[in-house]
């Protein structure tokens, strides 16, 4: 079964890199469509799988841990997420060289975006691994496969044998639901629709000052900055021209953004320990109207997918170190927790036996570990409002980009309770929950629809500049 695993990784891989797939529509499997599909057999749930109307159904389409499920392997869910996990893996090496919406090109991101990533255990930055097509390739190609099965006989030792080594190295391999995968998911899917669809203005949104300056303009609660042409900072005790720094605002055309720190509301405050930073929540949008961009997008097409709570540890500048509270989207209720910093530990000497962990904790904490401030069970307070607000607010900025991550504060200011600090267009759910089917049905729409986009590119020889 590992072997009959890894050579449906290797055959839907190629198919959609250089083979039929690459060339070809992209039509899923469906009973109402009058087309043929063009999905090979074996990405194609077969006529006895499980999964959608057994006692799973609903913990399939929510979990965030598909080992947790039984048969998740054989349901239709898995195989749908393989073939689009597939088809925007090979979609990388298209993008590869290609202009990129914040970069140069789609390489220089990810070199950037990796170099303080490592797979757990190696201590060695990802970035080194893609600076061309051929090394990429072989990252892909080996590293996936080893990385799997890696995986699969971790989680069968530390589950005392309970788990199935052959359905968690397919998980792994073909449909990942690790947040690393999930990331470099959303990050392909915009990278490709940026670029097919010539860079629409919702991705300038991804600059920190233009999202302040159209956040005002809309009406957007974004954090508030200072309206002034410059500052200077000086040090208390320097003399003789030492420790004066002087800072353009780019209200006034500089670079720098300036504002007051914001401070953590008094629910927030409560579940954090002392000299905590500013601890936001992320929540992801998706847009169906970012499907066609040429269409006018209603705000009923904005859809919230996931909150997650960050919660900051006790010294931290950002919440960038924190741990990560799943939270229900629908009743607001504080889940448990869990932390993705294992993947951010570089140096070799992290290869040392009990170093670095292979995999974190699968949402079992239950308090803040600095304090011991019980978190789990608390409700976050008006979370519809908030779920509201980001979906307004991406069919208000950026209603043709299909993913954003929303970093959302509930600040100690009485006048501005509930903040937008900003916003990423390539986001990652930072371990949170979602409906899988609604978030993978989107992203099969929107796969067919940019390889359409592709072939046209292709026909008509268009240069991207």
């Amino acid at each position: 079964k590992l072997a009959s695993t890894t050579l449906t990784f290797y055959r839907g891989f190629f198919y959609y890199l250089c083979g039929k797939g690459r060339y070809t529509s992209y039509l899923p499997p469906s009973s109402s469509s009058s087309e043929s599909t063009t999905i090979p057999s074996y990405l194609q749930a077969p006529s006895t799988a499980t999964g959608n109307d057994n006692d799973d159904a609903e913990n399939i389409t929510i979990s965030s841990s598909s080992w947790t499920i039984s048969n998740f392997s054989k349901s239709p869910l898995f195989y749908q997420h393989a073939r689009v996990h597939l088809y925007s893996l090979a979609s990388a090496f298209y993008l590869y060289n290609k202009p990129h919406y914040r970069k140069l090109s789609y390489k220089q991101d990810i070199v950037d975006n990796f170099a303080n990533v490592a797979i757990p255990g190696t201590g060695l930055p990802l970035s080194l691994f893609v600076w061309n097509k051929p090394l990429a390739l072989g990252l892909v190609c080996t590293a996936s496969p080893i990385c799997s099965f890696i995986a699969s006989i971790h989680l069968w030792l530390k589950t005392r044998g309970k788990s199935s080594i052959s359905n968690e190295y397919a998980i792994r391999l073909l449909a990942p639901d690790d947040w690393f995968s999930y990331w470099r998911l959303n990050c392909r899917v915009a990278g490709m629709h940026a670029l097919l669809n010539d860079i629409p203005a919702g991705y300038e949104m991804e600059n920190k000052w233009t999202f302040l300056e159209e956040g005002s303009k809309c009406d957007v609660p974004v954090s508030p900055y200072l309206d002034c042409p410059a500052i200077v900072v000086k040090h208390r005790n320097e003399e003789g021209g030492l420790g004066i720094h002087f800072y353009r605002n780019a209200t006034d055309g500089g670079d720098w953004i300036i504002q007051e720190r914001i401070l953590n509301g008094d629910w927030v405050t409560q579940h954090l320990p002392q000299n905590a930073p500013l601890s936001t929540f992320r929540v992801i949008t998706q847009s169906r109207g970012a499907l066609d961009v040429s269409k006018k997008c209603a705000v009923e097409d904005v859809t919230a997918l996931s909150c997650v709570f960050r919660a900051g540890r006790m010294g931290a500048l950002t919440d960038h170190d924190s741990i990560l509270f799943d939270v229900d989207v629908k009743t607001g209720k504080v889940l448990g927790g869990t932390t993705n910093a294992h993947w951010y530990r570089l140096g070799l000497h992290e290869v040392l036996p009990g170093r670095c962990p292979w995999r974190s904790s699968d949402h079992d904490i239950t308090h803040h570990p600095d304090g011991d401030i019980p978190v789990s069970g608390s409700v976050v307070p008006n979370i519809r409002e908030m779920l509201h607000l980001v979906e307004t607010s991406h069919w208000k900025l950026c209603p043709d980009v299909p993913l954003v991550g929303w970093d959302v504060v509930l600040s100690a200011d009485e006048k501005l309770p509930v903040c937008l600090l900003e916003v990423n267009l390539s986001c990652n759910f930072f371990r949170g929950s979602f409906d899988r089917k609604v978030y993978l049905d989107f992203l099969e729409d929107m796969v067919g629809r940019l390889q359409e986009m592709r072939l046209m590119a292709d026909r008509d020889g268009k240069k991207f500049k």
